[in-house]
């Protein structure tokens, strides 16, 4: 679960790194505009995977002091 929220999370960061420098939004370039059914479930699914990253963090910092 970790590895495919992570690379949902990198499929995001590179969709807003091209709205951000390009003013392209890939997601709703394919999917039919931002607005449509299928565009929104793939941004909340990869919302999601960015929340689920957030508890990396945490296992990071419990193995480093586990490990102390």
């Amino acid at each position: 679960m970790d590895i495919l929220a992570l690379v949902l999370s990198i499929i995001g960061c590179i969709n807003w790194g091209l709205v951000g420098l390009f003013q392209f939004d890939l997601v709703a370039w394919l999917f039919g505009g931002s607005g449509m059914l299928l565009s929104r479930i793939i941004y909340s699914v990869i919302g999601v995977a960015g929340l689920w990253c957030i508890t990396l963090l945490f296992h990071r910092f419990r193995n480093v002091t586990e490990n102390s």
